[in-house]
C-alpha cells in the first residue's frame, strides 16, 4: 500500500510523539510506508522543522548502523510559564484550604493532562542522558513519576512504605521527616535497582526534604547514584532543606494568614522580580498572560 506524503508525516508525528526517546530506524518507516529511504528522510526533515518552529520538542537523527531517529520532549520557557501560572491560580482557590492549613491537590495530581505536562517539564529540565531509572515514593508521586519516566523512556521504580511479600527479598530503612516530627520507613525489592545505576528522583511534595533525603540514602544502600531530583511543589519554609540539588515547579508560602502560591521561576532561569510575578498572577485569569 502506498501512502501520500501528508499521511506519512501524520503517522510519523504520531509514532514519535507517542514513544519519546525511542530510536526508530529508517528501515522501520520504509517498511511501514513502503517508501524509499530518501523519501522518508525528506518526511523526517519536514517533521523536524515543524517541531522546532512550534517548540514541540526535538527530532534528532542518529548516524551509524544502529542509528535512526527519535523524538525528545522539550517545553519552552513561555509554555512552562503559562502552564504553571494556570496551575497556581487553581491551587490558590480558597475552597482548596483544608483544616490544618493543608491544600487539596488530589484532583490535580491525578489529572492525566496535568501530570503529563509535569513529566515533560521535568524531562526538559533534568539531565537524564545517563540515567537508568526514575524513582518515586508511593503513592501520590506515582502519576507524575510515571509520566516523567515515559517522557524520559526510563523504567519506573516505586519505593513502598510497607513490605510487599510478592516482591521478594526487600531492603528496608527508616528516615526522619523534614520537620523531625516522626520516623517513617521505606522499602524496595533488592532486584528493583541494579548496583552502579544512576537514577532520577521524582516526588509530589517537599516541606523539609526528609523524604527525598531518605530516598537518596536508600539509593546509596543499593549502590546507585542520584543524578537529578524533581519536586512538583515545595514549601517556602523551612528555608533550609535537608537536600540541596533539586528543581521544583511550584512554591507555597503558608506563613501568615494567607496561603500564597507561585511558580518557582528560578527553576527555569527566569529573571523576574517579585513585583513582576505578582503582576502576572493578578492577571492569570485572563485569556492571555502577558509575560
Amino acid at each position: 500500500m502506498k501512502f501520500k506524503r501528508t499521511e506519512r508525516i501524520g503517522a510519523i508525528v504520531k509514532i514519535l510523539s507517542d514513544n519519546p526517546n525511542k530510536i526508530y530506524t529508517l528501515s522501520y518507516f520504509t517498511e511501514k510506508f513502503n517508501a524509499a529511504k530518501s523519501t522518508i528522510s525528506e518526511d523526517l526533515l519536514v517533521v523536524k522543522n515543524v517541531f522546532e518552529k512550534l517548540q514541540l520538542g526535538k527530532v534528532i537523527t542518529i548516524s551509524g548502523a544502529a542509528g535512526g531517529v527519535k523524538y525528545i520532549p522539550k517545553t519552552s520557557k513561555e509554555e512552562n510559564n503559562s502552564f504553571l501560572m494556570e496551575l497556581c491560580e487553581k491551587i490558590s482557590s480558597n475552597d482548596r484550604i483544608l483544616s490544618g492549613r493543608f491544600l487539596y491537590l488530589i484532583d490535580l495530581i491525578y489529572d492525566p493532562t496535568v501530570v503529563a505536562k509535569v513529566g515533560k517539564i521535568f524531562a526538559s529540565n533534568i539531565d537524564y542522558s545517563e540515567a537508568d531509572y526514575v524513582v518515586t515514593m508511593e503513592t501520590k508521586g506515582i502519576p507524575m513519576a510515571l509520566m516523567t519516566s515515559k517522557a524520559m523512556n526510563l523504567p519506573l521504580v516505586i519505593i513502598r512504605k510497607d513490605i510487599k511479600v510478592s516482591e521478594g527479598p526487600t531492603l528496608s530503612m527508616t528516615y526522619v521527616t523534614g520537620d523531625n516530627s516522626k520516623v517513617q520507613s521505606m522499602s524496595l525489592p533488592r532486584k528493583a535497582v541494579k548496583p552502579g545505576s544512576k537514577v532520577i528522583l521524582i516526588d509530589d511534595f517537599m516541606r523539609g526534604g526528609g523524604t527525598i533525603k531518605g530516598m537518596t540514602q536508600l539509593m546509596t544502600e543499593f549502590g546507585a547514584e542520584v543524578i537529578g531530583t524533581g519536586v512538583f511543589i515545595t514549601t517556602s519554609t523551612p528555608t533550609e532543606k535537608l537536600v540541596d540539588d533539586y528543581i521544583s515547579l511550584i512554591e507555597i508560602d503558608t506563613e501568615g494568614n494567607e496561603i500564597n502560591v507561585k511558580p518557582n521561576l528560578k527553576t527555569f532561569n527566569y529573571e523576574y522580580r517579585e513585583d513582576e510575578i505578582e503582576e502576572v498572577m493578578e492577571h492569570a485569569d485572563e485569556d492571555e498572560i502577558d509575560e
